[in-house]
């Protein structure tokens, strides 16, 4: 199979999601194109698509699902990721002080 034409089975795919209510946003994000690019596909596509080519609510509906799953995880591992670097930049401070705010064990 030719590149050109996986390729306009993908341009085809994210009209069909365009146009069956899917934010252009959204698609942008989970495909990684830029929505104008979206946009130029479903105004050059969109005509090219029938009403039984759309996606099922259903469909719709778990695939919204997984792309709010993904960015829940997406945000924890941010949060996670900000605390560990917040953390080692206070390790650092502390091993620069001459005299840390900590007792040392003196035998």
């Amino acid at each position: 199979m030719r590149l050109g034409k996986v390729l306009e089975e993908k341009r085809m795919q994210i009209v069909r999601e365009a146009l069956s209510g899917v934010k252009i946003a959204v698609l942008g994000r989970k495909y990684e194109i830029h929505p104008e690019t979206i946009r130029n596909w479903v105004r050059e596509y969109g005509d090219k698509v029938g009403p039984d080519q759309l996606p099922s609510t259903d469909e719709q509906i778990q695939e919204l699902k997984r792309l709010q799953e993904i960015e829940e995880k997406y945000n924890l591992a941010l949060k996670k990721l900000g605390e560990k670097e917040l953390e080692n930049e206070i390790l650092h401070e502390l091993l620069k002080k001459k005299n840390p705010a900590y007792l040392k064990n003196s035998k």
